[in-house]
């Protein structure tokens, strides 16, 4: 399997997750929400919740040509990170957001990860190939 069908996997994949945030807070709250209560009930939550949905299916549409989607793919896997290392700051600082530092702190890192090394071996593997895209 080349690098570049396992970009297009993971970003369906990551999409999908990203998509669904809200079933997942009302699953495992203590992993995925940070507030009490119905995942209704905060205002904020419910705007992360729109914006992840919006990235997720922006994510799902760029697996069709994923080197043209670079930028999109990096800023998901730099803001990931981002996110997941103020969150883990912020449960371990409040014993009672622990359940994000096994929740949503490793799968945006897992993230990070997989389209931070994905990316640039798909961009590799198609330089090799002779069709060298920029983006």
């Amino acid at each position: 399997m080349t690098y570049t069908r396992l970009l297009q996997i993971a970003l369906v994949a990551f999409g999908a997750v990203f998509c669904l945030v809200w079933p997942l807070t009302i699953v495992w709250p203590a992993g995925w929400a940070w507030h009490d209560g119905p995942p209704m009930a905060s205002h904020y939550f419910m705007m992360i919740v729109g914006v992840y949905a919006t990235l997720g299916l922006f994510l799902i549409a760029a697996a069709r040509d994923p080197l043209a989607h670079a930028s999109l793919i990096w800023f998901t896997a730099v803001s990931s990170a981002v996110h997941a290392v103020i969150m883990a700051a912020q449960a371990s600082a409040d014993p009672m957001q622990g359940g994000h530092l096994v929740g949503d702190v490793p799968a945006l890192l897992l993230v990070a990860v997989a389209f931070g090394v994905l990316l640039p071996r798909a961009r590799a593997e198609a330089g090799r190939d002779g069709v060298l895209r920029t983006a």
